[in-house]
């Protein structure tokens, strides 16, 4: 089985302050990406969530900070409670000035695919557009701070 990874970029109309702020503050995630409890972008902290795809079931995210470097990087496991596989999620932060690249890499999908058609590539694929394009996007672009 060859390893699989999911690469999504986007350059969004704000600083790198402002998508830091949106990464890693518990509050504003909740409003673009998932409701979690509590946050803090520290090596070693662990967090999880429930998500899923809409009107299925919901799963139990875990996942630990793996890396952290205020606005250039944010690394993360992922992987499903009671679910095989442990993956990585990571965002690399470029500064443009008024604008920032956001790159997303989400390594080993491979090994969460044998917990069923849920946790297939193509879900991931479809999951991290949608939250970078329009999730994301209408976030830092629309919401005028």
């Amino acid at each position: 089985m060859k390893k699989e990874s999911i690469l999504v970029e986007r350059t969004f109309n704000a600083p790198v302050s402002k998508v830091w702020s949106a990464l890693t503050n518990n509050s504003e995630m909740k409003q673009w990406y998932f409701d979690i409890e509590k946050f803090e972008p520290k090596i070693g902290f662990k967090f999880d969530f429930m998500g899923g795809p809409d009107g299925g079931p919901q799963y139990l995210h875990l996942c630990e900070i793996t890396e952290a470097t205020e606005n250039e990087k944010l690394a993360h496991t992922w992987r499903y409670d009671n679910y095989p596989g442990n993956s990585l999620v990571c965002w690399q932060l470029m500064d443009k000035g008024e604008q920032t690249i956001v790159r997303l890499i989400h390594s080993d999908i491979h090994t969460l695919e044998e917990g069923g058609p849920d946790f297939a590539k193509e879900n991931f694929v479809e999951g991290w557009n949608y939250i970078l394009h329009t999730s994301l996007k209408n976030y830092l672009e629309d919401n005028e701070s």
